[in-house]
């Protein structure tokens, strides 16, 4: 089945089940699951009953998608994300991105959990993402091109939407919540990086993950204007390298998602 094809099921489906007019689309990555607390909830889907929709196989990732209000603006809220490592190829990683352009978001934010490899973000930081850097094995925009479904070659000088960023600047300030700009490297996962990876990549990156750039690349194609926040579970200095365990990554996230639940509502309230 053609993609436009499957995006017109998809959209159809939600729209049946009460998801209309959502103005700004938000994934919440690993750990990072309680913004929805703050939702009023109109409907909740879980992916299985969504057409089309890969299912999230990470313990962390809840896997529902979620339509209601936030700060008086409608929101539909991805509550755990696909990653490359779980098997999918990078058309269903990105898929959700493309249905929620569909049904009418004008805006898409991401946050993730990631290491950092920059002494001047400690554990627990939150990192805006100011460009990115694909290790990934591959990219969503692989293979025949569609027309119908954005450019062949889009451009990708400024990914992050420079409007979106300076707006969570103005915010995190507000708010006295710290937030640094940084570049995001994306590699396959699952594993963590090995001392050697982490020495090359920090020369050229400040926070490594496994998700993100792949969604960032099909909004960049279809013209939806994102950003996105790392929280910084891990350091990872190649030097100084313990062994670090999910659960300790889940509870720095779980830590820090306090200060970035604040910012995104924030953030939110004040988008067009």
């Amino acid at each position: 089945m053609e993609m436009h094809e499957k995006l017109k099921e998809t959209t159809t489906y939600l729209r049946n089940v009460g998801v209309v007019a959502p103005q700004t689309g938000i994934v919440l990555g690993t750990g990072l699951g309680s913004l929805v607390n703050e939702i009023e909830i109109i409907t909740s889907v879980d992916y299985a009953s969504i057409p089309h929709f890969p299912l999230s196989t990470v313990e962390s990732h809840e896997g529902r998608l979620i339509y209601g209000t936030l700060a008086n603006k409608t929101v539909l809220v991805m509550q755990g994300r696909f990653h490359y490592y779980e098997g999918y190829r990078f058309l269903d990683i990105t898929f959700p991105v493309r249905v929620m352009k569909a049904l009418g978001v004008s805006q898409l934010l991401l946050s993730n959990a990631a290491g950092s490899m920059t002494p001047e973000l400690p554990k627990g930081s939150l990192m805006l993402i100011d460009d990115h850097i694909n290790f990934l094995p591959g990219n969503p925009l692989r293979g025949v091109n569609d027309p119908k479904m954005g450019d062949r070659f889009p451009d990708m000088s400024r990914p992050y939407s420079p409007e979106i960023n300076a707006l969570f600047k103005q915010v995190a300030a507000e708010l006295s919540i710290s937030l640094k700009e940084g570049i995001y490297l994306a590699v396959m996962g699952p594993n963590l990086e090995t001392r050697a990876e982490y020495r090359m990549f920090r020369t050229f990156a400040n926070a490594v993950g496994m998700s993100t750039v792949p969604e960032v690349i099909v909004a960049n194609q279809i013209k939806l204007p994102c950003a996105a926040v790392s929280v910084l579970t891990d350091e990872c200095d190649p030097d100084h390298l313990k062994p670090v365990d999910i659960a300790d990554i889940l509870k720095t996230a779980a830590e820090a998602e306090p200060h970035l639940t604040r910012l995104f509502k924030e953030v939110v309230a004040r988008l067009p």
